[in-house]
């Protein structure tokens, strides 16, 4: 791709890798470069540096946006602890996490309201977001709902309310599922046309025998969490950049640790806060009687009223390292370490089109197993004899709603009762949608076993004045989510009837009969002497039209029509 004139939007740009990508994307004379951080410091320190850097680049060509992209834009500069302190704030924060996706969340997340603003034409991803998921700790949220629990058996519950919400706002799938989900649907109604994630082993590329963590066990329940989230997180790139609507989607994953950023001697800060210096004399020290209290009231120590100061290495987002420390973790077997300069060489290389053998997702593609020739060779002799085996035995295999959705059994279903009223596509072309509802209407009402076979599965079926419905004691759709009694509206029958119910409506007639003639056009369209390899449903895939076959119809619904269609096999 050509990055010249192109919008660049770096996300994490203050950081390590981030600034290490900005200076590489100059070069390439992109249009403008959009530089995040989680704080607006950090976001218009990252471009008061760039603009020092490459003052004639421009005023306006580094935009400086910060704020928490994994939240709703109203929410983008609160402290995450300050979110979940409020009963409101929190409730909100849940419902985004676990509410069904829609337009109006998409919509009201911050990381929208970013693209929206800059439709970034390429967008290099350097939050460490595994890092940001894990670290929430969902181990020590679980022990607080624990420890409330034991609590509320004692008559308290106010406690567990708000430690249990804690836990869900703090779980870690729903967090990242959601995030990616609202990237992906940003990204395709602001038309990206590329997105390159800096992604994490979660362990500096070292194995189950880590031995770097907090005093927790070895290895880490929390940091084997940022491997698993890591991980999960690659895979579901891995299906986005499988999406034919998603932009191109690679992903660099450095195996080791990112340094440097500078060298220095001063004040040592973890986490943005000095140190203090604390000194305990032999005569203040505490006895080991008893019980051990990790935290005391009355500390033994006194403060020495300075900071540490010493020589260090600033690691960006790994903290400040001692030398002793930078020393251990660079140790030929250990960490080691990989330049963020290099990280971004890849990443330049990629977007132009390079193959640079470090994109992780072309990895997973090259790597697993697709479908084979020979599965496809078998499949006709599978339906050939499932073929013979309901002619034996009398009977249909339309749906079961074991593979799910619902909508798949609802449409197989409908296709089945148009195949048994009207046999072929042309009789289905010729009739009208009034008499099509009338008929299968009629079909339903007077066969039982049709009728029991649809309703047993789950699948209700909607007669054609839109207000009377045939089931039984189960329906998939609506799926239940914790209330029993739903109110019916026009607008909610129509969802219901879209998603998994038999609809006798006219409306559904009339779309089917689309359906059959877009079919059918296809068909035509196709040149009388094409016989080249070009055409998969061609005259002969639909048997002249001589038949309904209902899997094939709802195989093109979900290719065509829904857009479901596999990009890669």
């Amino acid at each position: 791709m050509d990055i010249k004139n192109k919008s660049v939007l770096v996300l994490g740009g203050w950081g390590l890798v981030g600034s290490a990508v900005c200076r590489q994307m100059m070069h390439e004379e992109p249009k403008r470069i959009i530089v995040t951080s989680l704080l607006e410091s950090e976001a218009r320190e990252a471009v008061a540096t760039m603009q020092h850097e490459y003052p004639k680049a421009g005023r306006n060509f580094f935009v400086p946006w910060w704020g928490n992209i994994f939240v709703r834009h109203e929410l983008k500069d609160t402290p995450r602890e300050e979110i979940l302190r409020n009963e409101q704030t929190r409730a909100v924060l849940i419902d985004d996490l676990l509410d069904e996706l829609t337009l109006e969340v998409v919509r009201r997340s911050s990381i929208y309201r970013l693209m929206d603003q800059y439709k970034p034409d390429i967008v290099i991803d350097c939050i460490n977001s595994a890092t940001a998921i894990a670290y929430q700790d969902l181990f020590q949220s679980a022990r607080e709902v624990r420890k409330s629990i034991k609590q509320a058996r004692g008559g308290s519950a106010s406690k567990l309310v708000e430690q249990t919400e804690r836990l869900l706002a703090t779980l870690y799938t729903p967090q990242l599922i959601r995030h990616v989900q609202l990237l992906y649907r940003s990204m395709q109604l602001v038309d990206t046309t590329i997105y390159v994630k800096i992604g994490t082993s979660g362990t500096g590329g070292m194995g189950l025998n880590i031995p770097y963590t907090h005093s927790e066990e070895r290895p880490s329940s929390v940091l084997l969490s940022k491997s698993a989230v890591a991980g999960a997180h690659t895979m579901l790139l891995f299906l986005m950049g499988r999406t034919p609507d998603a932009p191109i989607t690679k992903e660099i994953k450095p195996t080791a640790a990112i340094a440097w950023k500078r060298i220095g001697f001063g004040e040592i800060k973890k986490r943005g806060k000095t140190i203090e210096l604390y000194d305990c004399p032999p005569d203040r020290g505490v006895q080991l009687t008893g019980t051990l209290k990790l935290k005391m009231e009355n500390s033994p120590a006194q403060s020495l009223q300075r900071p540490l100061r010493s020589v260090f290495i600033d690691t960006g987002e790994n903290g400040i390292f001692s030398r002793g420390e930078f020393e251990t973790i660079s140790t030929p077997g250990q960490m080691e370490f990989v330049t963020p300069e290099e990280i971004a060489e890849s990443v330049l290389y990629e977007i132009r089109g390079g193959n640079t053998g470090h994109d992780i997702i072309n990895a997973l593609d090259n790597a697993t197993l697709n479908p084979t020739y020979r599965a496809g060779f078998m499949v006709e002799a599978a339906m050939q004899q499932m073929k013979r085996l309901e002619k034996e035995h009398n009977t249909k295999s339309v749906a079961f709603e074991i593979l799910g959705p619902p909508r798949l059994s609802k449409l197989l279903h409908e296709a089945h009762l148009l195949q048994l009223a009207y046999e072929t596509m042309l009789s289905v072309a010729k009739s009208s949608a009034k008499l099509m509802a009338g008929t299968l209407e009629d079909l339903v009402k007077r066969d039982a076993d049709i009728r029991s076979r649809i309703i047993s599965i789950g699948i209700p079926i909607l007669l054609s004045d839109g207000k009377t419905l045939l089931r039984a004691d189960e329906i998939k759709v609506p799926p239940y989510r914790g209330e029993n009694e739903l109110s019916i509206s026009a607008k909610a029958v129509d969802a219901w009837a879209h998603d998994g119910w038999i609809d006798l409506r006219v409306k559904n007639m009339e779309h089917w009969k689309r359906r059959f003639s877009t079919i059918m056009q296809d068909v035509k369209d196709i040149p009388a002497m094409e016989s080249s390899s070009r055409s998969f449903r061609n005259k002969a895939y639909w048997n002249d039209f001589r038949e309904i076959d209902p899997g094939k119809m709802v195989g093109w619904i979900f290719s065509e029509e829904e857009k479901g269609k596999r990009m890669k096999a």
